[in-house]
């Protein structure tokens, strides 16, 4: 393919994506296929000559298509949102075409230096502290890591490397193994799966902190923990706080569990992937109070506020305490103004070495819609998701609150999820609250209107009359 068939053929494919998206409703939002179903529909091997464009754009309507669960469809209620806009498209066709692998400085500028800036946008959109900007010669700043799963997890590991030499410093005779063995990291225990992955991997124990009636940390809580384990012996060193849990969307208390950690030297971060995006909006930027008392914090772009996936803000206070923890030199990627404090090397931020030209993408969208256009983006979100829609049948109940929760019996629950599901109208997923089953209705698609919730729920409520359901309800 030459320039010219590129040229030809990117037409068509733009017109593929924006037929995709025009027609998107018409789709079905969840695919009727089993596990196992693509291979039949495709060679046993690569082919041995070319094949034209037209053929393989075929076998994408043909093949893929079918087994696609459309998290774009208005229809899509699962999960979480995962952002989309044609401003960020244009920015991954742009990165794509570039092509840098910007783990340095030098490896392309350009790169580095925008990532640097459009995290210190984005941290000034939220009215992050001036501690966690970059500026010109700041200590923090943000870097883009691929999901909030990588923040926690290389917070957790700076924090590790930070204790350990704390330790060393006041306890000579002490090994790494001797203190790694005492160290212990506190979530709360509505917190997402990614924190005790974090903790596997890192190697360290990790306890769940209680939460309250309303499933948020208070520092009470956190605070007669660590008395406990410090009592034992233990080493406490990190504690993940959640702003937006992923079962019901609660609000750990920073302004009380902040205070705590600073005066027990316990690095704290703020896990905001889901709610942070809402915080560009002045209303709601009350949420984020406390996180002065954080060592980082991290939310995801990629879904509330229109930049595709992948792009996971985080911002520390103290830059070094990441590059102490990951700072390795080959020669190979040595440059000459690595040690001028004039440049960031974002290999020592995160774990992979290479790294996508991400920051166009924030770039594109920033610039394309503006604070304004965002803001309005989430406010029309958050007006769908407290439409103070309050519905009862029966035992039944359905209600906007962030997340949408329906609360029944669990068997009632499993029973009427499936039945949901099975119908492919719309698509949710379940969580556990305490020992309750529960179904999960967030608002995803930036398509979605008013219509589209009503339709949901009319949906619901005929399969609440159906047999299997409705017999479940009299047994009640």
């Amino acid at each position: 393919m030459d320039t010219t068939e590129f040229r030809k053929r990117g037409k068509e494919m733009v017109d593929y994506v924006a037929d995709y998206f025009e027609q998107l409703d018409k789709r079905q939002v969840y695919p009727d296929v089993e596990p196992g179903y693509l291979r039949p529909l495709i060679p046993d091997s690569a082919p041995q000559d070319p094949e034209s464009f037209e053929d393989v754009l075929k076998d994408v309507e043909k093949i893929i298509m079918p087994g696609v669960t459309h998290w774009h469809s208005p229809y899509f209620f699962a999960y979480f949102p995962t952002a989309s806009s044609f401003p960020a498209l244009f920015a991954d066709i742009l990165s794509g075409g570039i092509g840098c692998i910007g783990f340095s400085w030098a490896a392309s500028p350009a790169c580095t230096e925008l990532e640097t800036v459009m995290l210190d946008w984005l941290g000034k959109m939220i009215n992050l502290p001036e501690e966690f900007l970059a500026g010109k010669d700041g200590e923090g700043g943000g870097v883009i890591q691929g999901s909030a799963s990588e923040a926690t997890l290389v917070t957790l590991l700076a924090a590790r490397t930070r204790t350990i030499r704390r330790v060393q410093s006041e306890n000579p005779e002490l090994t790494e193994a001797d203190i790694m063995s005492k160290l212990v990291a506190y979530a709360s225990d509505q917190a997402h799966s990614s924190v005790e992955r974090a903790g596997l991997i890192g190697g360290v124990k990790i306890k769940n902190i209680p939460s309250d009636d309303k499933f948020a940390v208070r520092g009470s809580a956190l605070k007669k923990v660590l008395h406990e384990d410090r009592a034992a012996g233990l080493i406490p060193f990190f504690f993940c706080a959640t702003l937006g849990t992923t079962p019901c969307c609660s609000f750990d208390r920073l302004l009380e569990l902040g205070p705590i950690c600073n005066k027990e030297n316990i690095w704290m971060h703020i896990d905001a992937a889901y709610a942070g995006s809402a915080f560009i909006c002045p209303e709601f930027r009350h949420l984020l109070n406390g996180v002065e008392f954080a060592d980082s914090f991290n939310f995801n772009p990629h879904k509330w506020l229109l930049v595709n996936f992948d792009c996971s803000a985080m911002w520390v206070k103290t830059r070094s305490d990441l590059t102490n923890a990951f700072k390795l030199d080959p020669l190979y990627l040595q440059h000459c103004h690595q040690e001028s404090g004039l440049v960031t090397d974002y290999r020592h931020w995160q774990i992979p070495l290479g790294r996508r030209f991400r920051s166009l993408k924030m770039w594109f969208v920033f610039r394309m819609y503006g604070v304004k256009g965002l803001q309005e983006y989430i406010r029309k979100v958050t007006l769908f998701c407290f439409m103070g829609k309050f519905v009862t049948n029966r035992h039944l109940k359905f209600m906007f609150i962030g997340l949408q929760l329906f609360q029944g019996s669990n068997k009632l629950n499993e029973a009427l999820l499936k039945s949901i599901n099975d119908a492919r109208k719309i698509h949710l997923v379940p969580c556990h609250l305490r020992e309750k089953f529960v179904l999960r209705f967030a608002i995803c698609s930036r398509t979605v209107e008013s219509v589209h919730i009503q339709f949901a729920w009319k949906h619901i409520s005929k399969l609440v009359a159906e047999p299997v359901v409705r017999k479940e309800l009299e047994e009640l």
